[in-house]
């Protein structure tokens, strides 16, 4: 005898944050849902693992800070504990420069964005250019272009020369902090937040279930998953749109929106953290961080929870992070602490734990923080994507209007999603009350 087929309003395809807060949205307003996670556990982007020492780090995204308002109310409703990150003191830069120098180099390298930002996406005279494209026709001194790709490359884990210019400057404008998102860690993890809220949702998530297919029929959609066949009225896909493209749908998806999916291509990011026995840093009167000007894609701070638990936080980025991550264990850590030595000091090698999470293709969650538009002639890429093809559409950090590629803009993209498909349902509802 066939088992009856499993109905319910809405499927949410991952567990991310964006998921997760869409599944919240729609328990509050009574719409029925089932929430599939491909892996074992929540958070997408965001996760935890135990290091040598037997400590719970966060391995994913860790950072929030005051101007990310979604994410502090969570974090607080929920109980965490706000570790303000370390920053007191002076920044190393590599290869060394004096302190003047560095504030120098740094501020011109922030008037390089400003002046970017300044910019319209859509004005025509950037359009096909790269951002290595546009920052070779600058006239600043080569420092300060050198440490003004350090930093785009830190933040999106992408070589400038694959980087659409429009794209980024639409992203840079969406992130609107004042203070530095580096201000705050939770020293629960960042990852416990997603297990909170994954809580409050029971047995509607189900893990380790991936979502491969999507048919589209007369009497509604049909979600086949690794534990069975699911109808459903609606399906958010809840995931990074290269994550998202990878999901069949049957009949295909209209042309245009086929194509939005397919223009965005992980960033690649490696993420390290180092124990040490004391903050030897701090003693020197340092803040921990050090940039690197050359290669332009590494990146170091304190991520010490307290001062019983010295660390730091090491990000390889973009292209280095690809050829880095085919490395065996023992020559990335060389790697890695040649170029920690060489900034802080003999001292740096003194790690009594190296532990180190390689997201370059991650086969569930992609290589980098978020995923990038690289066609520089997607300029409706985002847009199509938001509007999806009702009634399946498509949220992810990406796509939101504020913060895209941070938790903060997971919730509010989540958020934004559910509440128009609880419009739908609500007006197809009342459609049918109404009997016209």
């Amino acid at each position: 005898m066939t088992s009856e087929l499993e109905r319910t309003d809405v499927v949410i395809v991952g567990a991310g944050f964006t998921g997760l807060s869409a599944a919240l949205e729609l328990k509050a307003a009574g719409i029925d849902f089932i929430l599939f996670e491909a892996q074992d556990r929540v958070g997408g982007r965001v996760e935890s693992r135990q290091n040598g020492l037997g400590e719970r780090i966060d391995s994913g995204g860790q950072f929030i800070c005051d101007d990310m308002p979604e994410v502090m109310a969570l974090a607080r409703l929920r109980g965490k504990t706000l570790v303000r990150a370390y920053a007191e003191g002076d920044f190393v830069a590599q290869p060394p420069m004096s302190a003047s120098e560095g504030a120098r180099t740094y501020g011109a390298s922030m008037a390089i964005r400003e002046r970017m930002n300044a910019i319209a996406p859509d004005d025509p005279a950037i359009a096909g250019l790269s951002v290595a494209a546009w920052l070779a026709r600058q006239d600043d001194p080569e420092a300060a272009k050198a440490a003004f790709s350090a930093m785009i490359e830190g933040l999106w884990c992408q070589a400038l020369e694959r980087l659409p210019l429009w794209h980024l400057i639409d992203n840079d404008r969406r992130i609107t902090n004042e203070v530095t998102e580096l201000q705050y860690l939770l020293a629960e993890t960042m990852h416990s937040l997603a297990d909170d809220l994954a809580s409050d949702l029971g047995r509607r998530i189900r893990l380790g279930s991936a979502v491969a297919r999507v048919e589209q029929g007369s009497d509604g959609l049909r979600v086949v998953t690794d534990s069975g066949l699911i109808a459903a009225t609606s399906v958010l896909v809840a995931v990074p749109p290269v994550m998202a493209s990878k999901i069949a749908v049957s009949p295909p998806l209209p042309a245009p929106l086929s194509k939005a999916l397919d223009v965005w291509r992980s960033g690649m990011v490696i993420k390290i953290q180092l124990r040490y026995a004391s903050a030897f840093w701090r003693d020197r009167g340092q803040s921990g961080i050090v940039i690197w000007r050359e290669p332009s894609s590494l990146f170091a701070c304190d991520v010490s929870k307290d001062t019983s638990h010295p660390a730091l936080a090491f990000f390889i980025g973009g292209s280095l992070a690809k050829s880095w991550g085919d490395l065996d264990e023992a020559t990335l850590r060389t790697e890695v602490t040649s170029r920690l030595v060489a900034a802080l000091g003999d001292e740096a090698g003194a790690i009594i734990d190296f532990s180190f999470r390689i997201w370059t293709d991650d086969r569930w969650s992609g290589g980098g923080y978020a995923d990038l538009i690289l066609d520089m002639a997607a300029t409706d890429a985002e847009r199509v994507l938001v509007a999806g093809a009702p009634p399946i559409h498509f949220a992810s950090s990406e796509l939101s209007p504020s913060f895209p590629g941070y938790v903060e803009g997971a919730i509010i993209a989540g958020r934004i999603a559910a509440r128009k498909i609880i419009s739908e349902i609500q007006s197809a509802i009342a459609t049918s009350a109404s009997g016209s």
